[in-house]
């Protein structure tokens, strides 16, 4: 018998899956990625959220990283991640070391005319001010994507910051 073939997706990221600790936690690994910018697309911040929401916006353009070699399962774990707020959408990214194009999957904000967004979201802010508790979050999720009535993410982002917030 012979290996399966699986295939292998590019997906271009830009919020917290920028961080390779969240990363490692969803796939166990950390893939060969690139730098690449998004052209007219904007990275928004959601009120009452601590990662960020990209939208069709002309003239501007978003600066994240591609994952490459993605494999199937790993794109359903991703899509489970990025949940029902987010619908993934084939995008052509720019490679900034060589500005090649690439297709590559994104996840881009469900709700375009959602009145929670605002203003830019900066990864430097939430590296400083929440990435240590979005790992310890993500990891919840993890675990509870291996139970058998699994919250959906946005559940368990939920309750995990409300937990927080009042541990504190």
């Amino acid at each position: 018998m012979g290996e399966a073939v699986v295939a292998a997706h590019n997906v271009f990221v830009y919020g917290s899956l920028l961080a390779d600790d969240v990363v490692r936690v969803l796939l166990n690994r950390v893939p060969t990625s690139s730098a690449a910018l998004l052209n007219g697309f904007h990275r928004f911040s959601i009120k009452g959220r601590v990662y960020p929401a990209i939208l069709p916006v002309r003239n501007r353009h978003v600066s994240g990283r591609v994952l490459m070699g993605i494999t199937d399962p790993e794109l359903h774990i991703l899509d489970e991640f990025e949940d029902v707020e987010y619908q993934r959408t084939r995008v052509e990214v720019s490679l900034l070391e060589s500005s090649d194009k690439l297709q590559a999957h994104a996840y881009v904000w469900s709700n375009a005319s959602d009145p929670n967004l605002y203003g830019d979201w900066d990864f430097e802010e939430w590296k400083q001010v929440h990435k240590e508790s979005f790992i310890k979050m993500t990891m919840g999720f993890m675990e509870e994507q291996e139970l058998p009535e699994s919250k959906p993410r946005v559940a368990t982002y939920e309750s995990f910051y409300q937990q927080d917030a009042a541990e504190k």
